[in-house]
């Protein structure tokens, strides 16, 4: 084998999620020949199914060897494919990567030894053999996060001199992991980015390209950074990375789960993660409402005509919408939305009525401003003296004030974050602008007596109200999310006084 007429990986390739059935017991082979086209579409230079973010360990062989098969047959030599086919054991990554080649893939990308970890002496063992036993390029991969071992750059020093290994994926986040793999073996091995949230620092340092996660969902970003890099753009580049950092952050901390969540919202079907990952467990509810609003303002979730039905008067506007968000809003006498953010003592929990103000929450606005409870004394939400929001909207105190200083927490940044999500929401259309003076919102505001964060208590009440209005005008929790997560949900105060 002769190292010069070798695959060299390079550019921005997904690492491919696997697409299941609704029920996530079968590949969905429709859905990952869609994906598929979906990135080729977006242009990316290569493609990597059966990875962490492809759930590789929870398929089972069979299983790894079909989507490995598919994706090969559906790319028909457009890019390259770069198979998942590491395991912990030898003989099983041998097999896999025999199959690999066999049915067309371009490369291997072979995971460590997990769960039973070698010493450095058998994860060389490891890769010689299957370099030696199989004649297809191999990509090391490094992810010692989920491994539990690192690949010591010492042994992929070592491990370069083998002619048909031709680069290594690293997913550990450690630039200075990069940089060493980088001095030692650059001028024979193509370094990869796998660390979502690095990208532009490991291409400016040297590395040929990036896997990522998040590449299934904003590949086009990450390939306009890569050509901002290679052509020396390295500001364009950063400010770039800063738009999609919270994306590739809430991706990277959920993997499968907030990259198939992510797809789902952009209509591009992929179907559920396989237990024991969740919906709803690695991807908080927060975190998923986070990603949402961020994947709007980059516009991968398309706005779509909503009819409001307020006051008997049929109100269209333009609504970013998911496959949740019906086609008409009816009935809004009352609804009612329910959020928390943050955590520790600036956690930040918002419980709300939006209704008309012929309806019954009318009343309950009056008695509240006209009689207040000693301690949970209501004010109205305002962007600042005279600037009062509209839909008008009250403020309560969920727990009861006893101090100054508290106080000055519920009014002062509290306060205004509720004010601040409240016209965010009208300027979005999320409650529609031609209806605000018809309607009221009553906010109850759970403020922890010892915060002291000024500015994470106002973040994280604008994000409770922001994501409470929206989930009050889209209905939701749905019956069918409530019935879906009622075994496995847990309330956050539950251990916590």
């Amino acid at each position: 084998m002769m190292r010069m007429h070798m695959f060299k990986p390079e550019g921005i390739m997904p690492a491919l999620v696997t697409p299941f059935t609704d029920d996530g017991k079968t590949i969905d082979e429709n859905r990952l020949r869609t994906l598929v086209n979906h990135c080729l579409e977006l242009g990316v230079h290569g493609v990597v199914p059966c990875g962490t973010t492809g759930e590789f360990v929870n398929l089972t062989p069979e299983e790894k060897k079909r989507v490995i098969k598919i994706v090969v047959d559906e790319v028909n030599g457009r890019v390259p494919v770069v198979a998942g086919t590491g395991a912990s054991g030898t003989l099983e990554a041998v097999d896999m990567t025999k199959y690999a080649k066999d049915v067309g893939a371009t490369a291997a990308l072979i995971v460590t030894p997990y769960y039973l970890k070698p010493a450095d002496r058998g994860i060389y063992e490891h890769y010689q053999t299957i370099a030696s036993e199989v004649d297809l390029p191999i990509i090391l991969y490094n992810i010692p996060q989920c491994t539990g071992l690192e690949l010591p750059w010492q042994i992929v020093e070592d491990l370069a001199q083998i002619p048909n290994i031709v680069g290594i994926k690293d997913s550990s986040g450690q630039l200075k992991y990069i940089l060493a793999v980088l001095e030692k073996t650059r001028d024979r091995l193509n370094v990869l980015c796998g660390h979502d949230e690095v990208v532009v620092a490991a291409l400016a340092a040297g590395c040929s390209g990036a896997i990522l996660a998040s590449a299934n969902v904003i590949p086009d970003v990450w390939i306009q950074i890569y050509n901002h890099i290679r052509k020396g753009e390295l500001q364009q580049a950063r400010e770039l990375q800063y738009k999609v950092q919270k994306i590739a952050r809430i991706i990277v901390g959920s993997g499968p789960v907030g990259a198939k969540e992510a797809l789902n919202m952009m209509k591009v079907k992929v179907g559920p993660v396989r237990k024991p990952l969740s919906f709803g467990g690695e991807l908080t509810y927060e975190a998923k409402e986070e990603l949402r609003l961020d994947l709007e303002k980059i516009g991968k979730i398309k706005p779509k005509t909503v009819t409001f039905e307020i006051l008997e008067k049929p109100i269209e506007e333009r609504f970013m919408a998911v496959d949740v968000t019906p086609d008409v809003i009816k009935d809004f006498s009352l609804r009612i939305g329910e959020a928390l953010a943050g955590q520790g003592a600036e956690v930040a929990h918002v419980d709300l009525v939006i209704g008309t103000k012929d309806g019954p929450l009318a009343e309950a606005f009056a008695k509240a401003k006209a009689t207040p409870t000693p301690g949970h004394e209501p004010l109205l939400a305002i962007l600042e003296p005279n600037l009062a929001v509209k839909p008008v909207t009250l403020i309560v105190p969920t727990v009861t004030i006893t101090g100054m200083r508290q106080a000055s927490m519920v009014y002062g940044p509290a306060q205004t974050a509720v004010a601040k999500a409240v016209i965010d929401s009208v300027a979005d259309g999320t409650i529609p602008k031609q209806a605000v003076e018809d309607l009221i919102i009553i906010a109850n505001v759970f403020l922890h007596p010892t915060a002291v964060d000024r500015q994470r208590v106002y973040i994280n009440n604008y994000k409770a109200m922001r994501h409470a209005i929206r989930k009050s005008v889209e209905g939701r929790p749905s019956i069918d999310e409530l019935l879906e997560n009622k075994e496995r949900s847990k309330h956050p105060f539950k251990y916590t006084p």
